[in-house]
């Protein structure tokens, strides 16, 4: 599950999204085997740590199973 991380909330993709020109048809973030293709991946400090996106729009995504 995507969520785009704030620094004192977390908020689903769909309220930051849908609004982005780089979004899929639905409003979420293009999400295609197991990358975020409209942003790079950020380097992991620990394997603990989700997997974490920055965005195009510069917001920071993490990949929570």
């Amino acid at each position: 599950m995507l969520v785009i991380v704030m620094e004192d909330q977390i908020l689903t993709p769909l309220k930051v999204c849908q609004s982005c020109l780089l979004a899929d048809r639905s409003g979420q973030p293009r999400w295609s085997q197991g990358q975020l293709r409209c942003g790079q991946q950020l380097p992991t400090i620990n394997a603990q740590q989700p997997e974490q996106y920055e965005c195009m729009m510069g917001f920071r995504i993490a990949n929570i199973e």
